[in-house]
């Protein structure tokens, strides 16, 4: 019988542990001052980003939107950003993406002090997590090596398959498994024998971004699968969530498999937090 890497739980004690550390430095005289960049704002964007300045400020994090017209130019977004890099009140810098399309997201990222980024974009904290060194690193990659680590999953010496290679998921976690000692191959959509790889994967990380596009044909038995994915899908005037990964076929024939929602979307949050408080090495 599969057992569950509940995302939900996990983050939550990470939290509940982040909000103590947060309390002792303000004791000590240190805030943590966060500034979201936000260009152009739908409802839904809204209420998302209220959300997020609830829960950081409940933290005792000061949560600061920078709300942009949609029809700001790159170059005017680009010395807002470096304005912020330059404001020592300010430890940590939020882009929210999508940009509009006449702006060149890469180059904005890039131009976010990597000391101040806490989605560890910035392909300076990319090249740190390269080398092994110590910086600030994506988030939804940090949640699943936590999430593995605090199931006591064992990550050395396992044959580790990641289908997908974004710079935001499917590298990032590549490198950090290869860290963790497991022998790692990174598949995508150009992988022509796709199946026989992932049935030798004793974890099977999916970020496809493609719904339910891998079932229990992909899986062996006894594999702890990992799914990134989230998609809202609407039958009938039904809506239901689901990942990456078909959960029902799959889950059976696996010995861990995070569910969707409440498996790596929760993580990704614990640690954006963990980001935010470890802006403050860099002071």
């Amino acid at each position: 019988m599969y057992k569950l890497l509940d995302g939900n739980t996990i983050s939550k004690e990470l939290i509940e542990s982040y909000k103590k550390q947060i309390s002792l430095l303000k004791d000590n005289n240190k805030h943590i001052v966060l500034s979201d960049v936000i260009v152009g704002c739908d409802d839904a964007s809204k209420i998302y980003i209220e959300n997020k300045k609830k829960k950081f400020n409940d933290l005792g994090i000061i949560f600061n939107e920078i709300s942009l017209s949609k029809d700001i130019t790159e170059n005017e977004l680009l010395l807002k950003i470096e304005e912020l890099n330059g404001d020592n009140n300010v430890n940590g810098i939020f882009l929210e993406l999508p940009l509009p399309n006449n702006i060149n997201e890469s180059k904005i990222v890039e131009k976010i002090n990597p000391n101040k980024d806490v989605d560890g974009f910035n392909k300076i904290n990319l090249g740190k997590l390269l080398q092994g060194d110590n910086g600030l690193f994506p988030c939804t990659a940090l949640g699943i090596i936590e999430l593995l680590k605090r199931y006591n999953i064992i990550i050395e010496g396992k044959n580790c398959v990641v289908v997908g290679r974004s710079n935001i998921v499917g590298k990032p976690v590549a490198l950090m498994m290869l860290k963790e000692n497991a022998t790692v191959t990174i598949c995508h959509s150009k992988t022509t024998n796709l199946k026989e790889i992932c049935n030798n994967a004793d974890i099977l990380i999916v970020a496809t971004g493609k719904a339910k596009s891998i079932d229990d044909s992909y899986v062996k038995d006894g594999a702890v699968v990992v799914d990134v994915g989230i998609h809202k899908i609407v039958n009938d005037g039904k809506s239901t969530i689901c990942g990456d990964v078909d959960f029902d076929k799959v889950a059976p024939k696996t010995s861990y498999i995070t569910p969707v929602p409440g498996g790596v979307g929760p993580m990704t949050i614990a640690m954006l937090i963990k980001n935010s408080i470890n802006t403050l090495n860099y002071e």
